[in-house]
């Protein structure tokens, strides 16, 4: 799909890599990149307006793993995330999340789904496609589980810690 002239595909593994900053995908609609560090998902995708997401840099560390074929079947991301700055792009509201530490364990299976363990600081966007069905833009301060179809439809598994709803607080 196509966003302000800037043609942008989100992956399995390009949700689970942004996971540990925050999270995307693309079914009902891909994310434009408006700069390096920025995203910005159209209202009814991430949240009910439009979010727009400046990302800092990250002190993530990632390391793939592969089978004795060479094939890519996991990836390990840890460190310090990023410090993310979350805007209501209909009000101009603003919420600000320092970085803090996260893992994000990637499993990846042959017939193209795979699961994503997340642990730390994350944010979980979820899609109207996702089950649970989004929109919504979640800090997840703890542990998540949650499988990838072969569509990159997320299914979440497991929550436990402490949640924020980032669209519910920038809805005021």
């Amino acid at each position: 799909m196509n966003y302000e002239g800037t043609e942008f595909t989100a992956t399995a593994a390009t949700r689970a890599a942004i996971v540990a900053l925050m999270v995307l995908v693309a079914e009902i609609g891909s994310p434009s990149l408006a700069a390096a560090d920025q995203v910005v998902f159209p209202a009814g995708t991430a949240c009910e307006f439009e979010l727009r997401v400046d990302i800092g840099e990250s002190g993530q560390v990632t390391k793939e793993f592969r089978d004795k074929n060479d094939n890519l079947v996991g990836l390990l991301s840890a460190g310090r995330g990023a410090t993310l700055v979350f805007t209501n792009d209909d009000t101009g509201a603003t919420l600000s999340l320092k970085a803090n530490g996260s893992v994000t364990r990637t499993t990846f299976n042959p017939d193209g789904s795979s699961t994503l363990r997340l642990m730390g600081h994350n944010v979980l966007i979820l899609f109207p496609t996702d089950e649970p069905a989004g929109p919504s833009t979640t800090l997840v301060v703890g542990r998540a589980v949650i499988a990838v179809d072969a569509n990159e439809n997320f299914t979440v598994q497991q929550i436990s810690g402490a949640t924020t709803d980032i669209c519910a607080a920038l809805a005021g």
